[in-house]
């Protein structure tokens, strides 16, 4: 029987700060912590995989005898951002971390950006993203100039107007943006990010974000996996984050919600080989808005819906949920991604359940895994933990 592995990354989902957080202004966050005691956060199905069982986590109830096994991952790239821990989550470690403009992207460079796409430039500064169409949009409407902002993440973010600058046209500025960003200013993400309205009352973002991810410098799983000719599916932003390298087949969403929809499909579709999900949500609606009510509502949304998808798991059929950084919805220090441990949750009817598998330096243990489990060979960074697994 085909061998398929569905890894799902619960985009933010840490799990306690790392040793090394007070660096990046980021001591005592705990995403987990700040959801699990809201009257909201179910996790049931969680805790049965082994969430509450994990090294370190001190919330929740431990499963006596977890049917998954699991690990706590400490990422080894220098950031806290969705590409370093996506590309990590794949096998590559990222040693220097991707620039960032905490005071705003240098004058040459805007002025090129200017020259080559025609539109000048509002803003650029770090800001919210709901906030700086509050308070730039109407600016943007009266002459036509483009909101340029960043984060404390490797980030250039572009906000226009769909009455001005129709989606399509944004994402061409994108993609021009992105050609320009290199070296020094090799940002992580382009984002392309659209709002409606009228009025600084009433703009609001539309779901028509796309991100332009740099490309990655070398091979990850996804082209270990295409060159064995195993699928590679991308749900979600996995294609954004990946520039489409080692992705055979793209599947986007537009949230959490129809993320899980579209997993459920892919457990009905013969393939063998990874189905690889993003589920955003978790960090773009309620993790950088620091709403903590809404974060617990998501990820009990999530347990409600694992019972269903491992009902339809085939018998050689592979899970795994993790995610690629923190972004505590209490911490109101900042706005931003948090430094912290993430979990990784595996389960199988053809692996050994309830195994503590400890904590693990690298997030590429899970590509080294799942390439293991695949039958491809690897050399990738992270160590496997497949022989600890099999019955």
């Amino acid at each position: 029987m085909a061998k398929r592995v569905f890894l799902i990354v619960l985009d933010s989902f840490g799990i306690g700060a790392e040793p090394d957080a007070e660096q990046f202004g980021d001591a005592g966050t705990n995403t987990l912590a700040a959801v699990a005691g809201h009257p909201a956060f179910r996790g049931e199905n969680l805790a049965k995989l082994g969430l509450f069982n994990i090294d370190g986590v001190t919330c929740g109830t431990p499963c006596e005898h977890p049917m998954g096994s699991f690990a706590r991952l400490r990422e080894a790239s220098a950031g806290k951002d969705t590409t370093i821990g996506h590309w990590e989550i794949a096998g590559m470690v990222s040693a220097e971390p991707l620039p960032t403009f905490p005071n705003g992207f240098p004058q040459e460079l805007l002025d090129e950006f200017t020259r080559i796409t025609g539109y000048g430039v509002l803003c650029n500064k770090p800001y919210s993203g709901t906030e700086v169409i509050r308070d730039y949009g109407e600016e943007h409407l009266r002459t036509g100039a483009l909101i340029v902002y960043t984060s404390a993440d490797s980030v250039f973010q572009i906000a226009a107007n769909e009455a001005l600058v129709p989606v399509e046209k944004l994402y061409q500025i994108c993609e021009q943006a992105r050609a320009l960003l290199k070296g020094k200013y090799g940002v992580g993400r382009v984002i392309a990010r659209p709002f409606v309205g009228d009025k600084a009352e009433n703009f609001t973002r539309t779901a028509r974000r796309h991100d332009y991810s740099l490309l990655p410098p070398k091979d990850t799983m996804l082209d270990l996996l295409q060159k064995a000719g195993l699928a590679t599916i991308g749900v979600g932003k996995i294609h954004d984050i990946f520039a489409g390298k080692g992705i055979g087949e793209t599947i986007r969403t537009s949230g959490n919600t129809e993320g899980m929809r579209v997993t459920l499909e892919l457990a009905d579709r013969d393939f063998e080989g990874l189905a690889f999900v993003n589920l955003v949500d978790f960090d773009m609606l309620y993790g950088h808005r620091r709403d903590v009510q809404g974060y617990a509502a998501a990820l009990a949304e999530f347990d409600a819906w694992l019972p269903g998808f491992m009902e339809k798991m085939r018998p050689d059929d592979v899970l795994m949920v993790t995610a690629d950084h923190g972004c505590d919805p209490s911490y109101t220090k900042t706005t931003d991604h948090t430094r912290e441990y993430v979990p990784y949750l595996i389960y199988g009817q053809s692996l050994r359940g309830g195994v503590d598998l400890g904590t693990r330096y690298c997030f590429g243990t899970i590509a080294n895994t799942v390439c293991e489990y695949l039958g491809v060979p690897v050399c990738l960074d992270g160590c496997s933990v497949m022989h600890e697994l099999t019955k």
